[in-house]
């Protein structure tokens, strides 16, 4: 690739907040592409990254381009280390914002990891692309794969008398954040009886298989959160939700969850003692989706990875945050 390319898109990555006018034409020029004109920005962003040549995509003067929450140079990261892309494909996406998302798998030299995308499109240009990568090395986690499995309720075409509005959908989201927060076995958002999420490539509820090693795993969403296992999940922090696909009832966030390390052993809801994960600073970058039907949580795919505790997410408007009262001392042990 030639040095002036790479010049000039750094130039633009590295520039925070568009023009106020610069803001106003990409809010018109996003509602021009629907569905099908969106994913063909990502197939061909796809066919881009596995061919390790960005040059030849309609990239923005201003571009943002940031993998697991960093501003990078375009064609940095996952361009240069990319052997090749798997199978799987989720893929939504939200015509009024010119968002689209993706889900799948890349393999980097032998590595195989979950990875999640979302491109803005306006005026038929990319002006953000946002990548999260889950490295099995770089994750923090015990449970990392790459196969991953089709999941039908994802696709599903919600019928158009029972969509809900845009601000419905992001409340049920949001209220899975808050009740992950500080875990107390309080649910704030409604579940359905077989919701079911995937972690990094893991079915993480429901999964029988995995009980002999994550003895939590087997039970379902709303179980889990009724027993107050995630209690050391301080902060639900910057949570954005970046694009809704009202037709399809899925919400797209991304956010961090930050582990202050000072919650030893606590007690879940039915009086069983646990001993907290995380016993030093810690936070997670999350990237999110979440399907909602009839009101309820119905699937979550999560594709989250380390990263430095309390990183700011890398937007001038948003890099300072408010933070969360401190839990109450008698939780700290």
């Amino acid at each position: 690739m030639a040095k002036g390319f790479f010049g000039l898109i750094a130039a633009a990555a590295l520039a925070m907040l568009p023009l106020k006018a610069d803001a106003a034409q990409q809010a018109k020029g996003a509602a021009s592409c629907n569905r099908q004109c969106l994913y063909g920005h990502l197939d061909k962003y796809l066919a881009a990254l596995k061919s390790k040549d960005p040059k030849g995509l309609p990239w923005a003067a201003n571009v943002r381009n940031t993998e697991n929450n960093v501003l990078l140079e375009v064609g940095d990261g996952l361009w240069g280390s990319l052997h090749s892309v798997g199978s799987y494909d989720l893929r939504f996406a939200d015509p009024a914002t010119g968002n689209v998302a993706y889900f799948g798998t890349v393999d980097e030299g032998g590595t195989n990891s979950p990875f999640g995308l979302r491109l803005k499109i306006a005026n038929g240009r990319i002006v953000e692309a946002e990548t999260a990568v889950s490295r099995p090395q770089d994750a923090g986690v015990p449970f990392v794969t790459a196969k991953l499995f089709e999941k039908p309720k994802m696709n599903e075409v919600i019928p158009p008398a029972e969509r809900m509005s845009r601000e419905a959908l992001i409340k049920v989201a949001d209220g899975y954040f808050s009740t992950l927060q500080r875990n107390d076995g309080t649910l704030h958002t409604p579940f359905a009886d077989d919701c079911n999420r995937t972690e990094n490539g893991m079915q993480t509820t429901n999964n029988k298989a995995a009980i002999a090693q994550y003895p939590n795993m087997g039970m379902g969403c709303a179980e889990q959160f009724k027993l107050g296992i995630y209690r050391y999940d301080d902060d639900l922090r910057a949570r954005r939700y970046t694009m809704v696909d009202v037709e399809r009832g899925i919400v797209l966030a991304t956010g961090f969850i930050d582990h202050s390390g000072r919650l030893g052993e606590y007690t879940l809801t039915n009086g069983r003692k646990e001993v907290s994960t995380y016993r030093r600073p810690h936070s997670f970058y999350l990237f999110e989706a979440f399907k909602v039907k009839n009101g309820k949580l119905e699937q979550i795919e999560a594709v989250f990875t380390t990263v430095p505790y309390r990183m700011p997410y890398p937007h001038a408007a948003q890099t300072v945050f408010k933070r969360s009262p401190a839990p109450p001392a008698d939780v700290r042990k």
